[in-house]
């Protein structure tokens, strides 16, 4: 490998650490929000899937707010893996995820 090649290796692997040193140092998490800053996550009711809702407005028909408590935060997290497999039927109770769905 020529020196410039060695040279812009070390160099995209220092900005690499940096950038991993000031997210950690910050507080700053790498993981995926469920929802963008400003909105909250709703569920779709008697199947699967979810959106994101502007805070201040209602969920939009067929969808509804996750039960208190149960609300995922991060893509992966405990509560985005628990409604993987189950919803919310019409009257709010929870239930697995109908079949091909």
């Amino acid at each position: 490998m020529s020196a410039i090649g060695r040279g812009v290796r070390r160099s995209v692997l220092g900005l690499s650490l940096v950038g991993l040193s000031a997210a950690l140092l910050t507080g700053c998490s790498i993981e995926e929000a469920s929802c963008g800053g400003g909105e909250y996550p709703v569920l779709a009711v008697g199947s699967s899937g979810s959106s994101c809702v502007p805070n201040g407005e209602e969920p939009p028909a067929g969808y509804a707010r996750y039960p208190e408590g149960k609300v995922p935060e991060h893509v992966g997290d405990k509560w985005d893996e628990y409604w993987s497999t189950r919803t919310l039927d019409e009257n709010g109770k929870v239930i697995e995820v109908p079949a091909g769905e």
